[in-house]
């Protein structure tokens, strides 16, 4: 009787865990969190694409994809993503401004739990070849009243 009684019990812990474990509803699940720009050249290509997978079992709907700043763009798709579906978001991302690339977009879905995802962009915009850098940080600059 203990062995039956250990036997059911155990059952239905691994029964609990199983269904537990299961998702219901939509889930997006990011390739990567990261875009990664590398170095890009000024006023270079700023497009990257992100893919994403519905791994849920109903359809996902991206209500809202956001940039953190006007520099950075993203395109989404509009209709529902079908469980299983793979499709990809496109950040255009502005390569006008030299330095480091720092930016993220949000999205906000459908999802029941963690709705709110952040896709990082990171790099570098390197500086243009045709234009003068300017003082280095540092220096001091003379302006005299016959140049200004």
């Amino acid at each position: 009787m203990k062995k039956l009684f250990l036997s059911v019990f155990a059952i239905l812990a691994f029964s609990a865990v199983m269904f537990a474990q299961s998702v219901n509803g939509p889930k997006l699940t990011l390739a990567s969190a990261t875009l990664d720009y590398g170095k890009v050249e000024f006023n270079g290509n700023g497009l990257r694409s992100a893919s994403f997978t519905n791994t849920g079992n109903e359809p996902l709907i991206i209500k809202s994809a956001r940039g953190n700043c006007g520099c950075t763009v993203p395109k989404w798709p509009k209709e529902p993503i079908a469980p299983g579906e793979t499709k990809t978001i496109e950040v255009q991302y502005s390569t006008n401004r030299v330095g480091p690339i720092n930016k993220q977009v949000t999205l906000v879905t459908n999802e029941a739990e963690n709705s709110t995802h952040v896709i990082r962009l990171s790099g570098e915009v390197l500086p243009d070849p045709n234009q003068s850098q300017g003082v280095p940080a540092g220096q001091k600059t003379l302006v005299s009243p016959t140049n200004k």
